[in-house]
């Protein structure tokens, strides 16, 4: 199935919407079931809910389970609202376990109990044994469905077992291998099954060395071995290293995409990225309270300002570089926090040590500053023909820079240290931080040489 672009999905649709209207069903299912699970979601999405109704009538609970899987989680609760109960019980228990699992955490609590009690008993107790594990965790985002085997079957047994579970697992590149007690003890990929003699034992064949993870271990951490390690699936374990579920890629994937937004979120000074469907005061809402805070923030920078409103008096010439300097601070400040909170997310930090990147970032910050305020000291010069108010704004500029580059790593640093998500030195708070700390340093500075500048 090739991915289709705007125009060839508006002519399917065309096509789909005629069969639809003149209620031609075999029609229909032929131009939908064509296309990829993707592109049917992204059809579905479009259609009215009476449309949706009709071909609900249409397509199978597990024809519909595939178009679920494909649409975002944020944006589904309409779309199993307007199902009848019974209907959605069944696409529920259709899905991937995983995938269910995470759209009944975004449903309200009462009309989850109603689904699990139409369900089937053993996709309802499937579901039930993932719900209570807290989100974010190994345990949140893995499947139940994937194939074991024992180490005493020989591998023509094993082949036998995979082949009757393989429908109903979510991957069978890898096979994981367990003991009489449950316990994972190896691992042994789909290649080696095939080229291995029928005669021989699973337990000769497999590879002890299993990376693995605690159930409930944050998703963050789970994603980041995932990428080191190259897996397509990773085994999730309980205390006792009990086989529980696994973690696919796929999932990864979206852990990934939802963490990078979490992140960049946070830098922005958001609880979150806006919906395009929010309105004006939902998304208000959300901002206020890092504004109102930065409000605050703000006021103290224009109390210290006026603080110094004697030598503001004495060498009025000082306020126009104010925007320079805590503008500078604020840029500076912002690339800091980029680099630390990267390092922190990819695990970076933790390789080269911490110790390491403050001195790196220490560096960089005297490298910068010291060519900034070379700079500015000659451009005031030039300017103003005042060699001493020059040399002000060039050191203001070198101390700003320094202090901003350290700052905006060091505070990462410390957050992460207390167990708070680093993301949350956002952009904006590490800049209106350090604009008072570069004003500080620049009226502090022409305060203590008044006397060369008058």
């Amino acid at each position: 199935m090739e991915h289709l672009d705007d125009q060839e999905r508006q002519e399917v649709w065309t096509n789909i919407k005629d069969a639809l209207f003149n209620d031609h069903i075999d029609q229909f299912r032929a131009e939908f079931l064509e296309l990829h699970p993707y592109d049917q979601a992204r059809i579905f999405e479009d259609l009215d809910e009476e449309i949706r109704m009709q071909i609900y009538t249409y397509l199978s609970p597990e024809e519909v389970a595939d178009v679920m899987e494909h649409i975002d989680y944020d944006e589904i609760e309409p779309f199993f609202t307007e199902m009848t109960p019974a209907f959605a019980a069944q696409v529920f228990a259709e899905m991937s376990t995983d995938d269910a699992v995470d759209i009944l955490n975004e449903l309200d609590k009462d009309k989850v109990a109603s689904f699990l009690t139409i369900m089937d008993d053993d996709a309802a107790d499937e579901i039930k044994d993932l719900l209570h594990y807290e989100e974010k965790t190994a345990g949140s985002i893995m499947t139940t469905e994937f194939v074991v085997v024992k180490a005493g079957m020989t591998i023509k047994e094993a082949m036998v077992h995979l082949r009757t579970e393989a429908p109903d697992a979510e991957t069978i590149y890898y096979t994981y291998v367990i003991n009489e007690d449950k316990r994972l003890v190896g691992v042994i990929s789909l290649r080696d099954l095939i080229i291995s003699e029928e005669e021989w034992l699973i337990s000769d064949v497999m590879n002890e060395r299993v990376v693995s993870v605690s159930v409930g271990e944050d998703q963050e951490e789970v994603a980041r071995m995932v990428r080191d390690y190259d897996f397509l699936a990773l085994p999730v374990v309980d205390f006792q290293d009990h086989l529980l579920g696994i973690i696919t890629v796929d999932d990864i994937m979206d852990v990934m995409e939802e963490e990078a937004s979490d992140d960049y979120s946070k830098l922005a000074a958001v609880s979150d990225v806006d919906s395009p469907d929010e309105n004006a005061f939902a998304s208000a809402k959300k901002r206020l309270p890092w504004l109102v805070i930065l409000l605050f923030l703000g006021s103290l920078t224009a109390s210290l300002i006026g603080r110094f409103e004697d030598t503001l008096d004495q060498v009025a010439i000082l306020a126009i570089f104010i925007p320079l300097i805590a503008g500078m601070a604020g840029n500076t400040g912002t690339q800091a926090l980029a680099v630390a909170v990267r390092g922190i997310a990819t695990g970076e930090i933790e390789k080269q040590g911490k110790w390491k990147m403050m001195m790196r970032e220490a560096g960089t910050g005297i490298i910068t500053g010291l060519s900034c305020g070379v700079l500015i000291t000659l451009i005031v010069y030039i300017w103003h023909e005042n060699f001493f108010l020059g040399v002000l704004v060039g050191l203001s500029i070198f101390m700003t820079l320094v202090v901003a580059t350290l700052a905006g790593s060091l505070v990462p640093l410390l957050m992460h240290r207390l167990k708070i998500d680093p993301a949350v030195a956002s952009g904006p708070f590490i800049t209106t931080v350090n604009d008072l700390i570069s004003i500080l340093i620049y009226f502090g500075l022409a305060t203590a040489f008044m006397n060369l500048l008058i």
